[in-house]
């Protein structure tokens, strides 16, 4: 099993423009939702926390959320918005989750294994899609799925989202015939080799050269033999 993840939060006052404050002071604004709560609740988290959270926790492992006083809640971290220089988060969405409600989630994909006929140097293994959609009860999430590409031994074999193997309580929603990977074959590169461009050009000039060189007033010669001048 894996180790169970906790975040404490405090309720949340400041709204607006005046979040800005809050982040100079070390906590990132939240928003925690959910099906049950009647509405959303504005939160603050100490930003180091939640740092460490969000890098364990992804998109589909449950947090066990305190606030305030109350008994802890189940939450997923669902959009986490970061500032695209610092990469510092600057607001998360926090889902609280029902244990006996599906819901809907993105896992990612991971290859592992090696294709046979990329070993023998035959083909390229390239990637299709790298998640997929599922739906499952919370405490039934994965976080990732492995395919395993060491059955793709022959050129443009394919595995697609009806090969994955996910537990019988977990539904995949994307659709089966989506690509997730594929084996090409390599494309041999034939290199032809060109005239250089200086060297065709000095041939060209030099051809010039030898027609300009015929003796002024004298005919070009016709026939490979010179024509002689006729005394008058």
């Amino acid at each position: 099993m894996p180790d169970e993840i906790v975040l404490t939060a405090e309720p949340r006052t400041v709204i607006g423009k005046q979040v800005s404050a809050l982040r100079r002071a070390g906590s990132v604004p939240a928003i925690l939702y959910g099906t049950h709560l009647e509405s959303p609740i504005p939160l603050k988290i100490d930003e180091k926390t939640l740092k460490l959270v969000i890098a364990k926790a992804g998109h589909n492992r449950l947090i066990r959320l305190t606030l305030d006083s109350g008994a802890p809640r189940l939450v997923l971290a669902r959009e986490v918005q970061r500032n695209p220089i610092t990469w510092r988060i600057v607001h998360v969405d926090l889902q609280e989750v029902s244990m006996t409600e599906k819901i809907t989630t993105e896992v990612p994909l991971s290859l592992v294994g090696t294709s046979p006929a990329v070993s023998r140097g035959e083909g390229l293994l390239i990637h299709g899609i790298d998640a997929v959609q599922i739906r499952a009860l919370a405490n039934e999430l994965i976080t990732v799925i492995e395919v395993d590409v060491s059955s793709l031994n022959d050129l443009n074999q394919s595995l697609f989202v009806s090969d994955l193997k996910v537990g019988e309580n977990i539904e995949i929603l994307t659709p089966r015939d989506e690509m997730v990977a594929k084996v090409v074959p390599v494309k041999e590169e034939v290199i032809t080799e060109a005239v250089p461009a200086a060297a065709a050009e000095v041939e060209v000039i030099g051809k010039g050269k030898k027609e300009e060189e015929v003796p002024e007033g004298a005919e070009a010669p016709a026939g490979g033999e010179a024509k002689k001048e006729e005394k008058k």
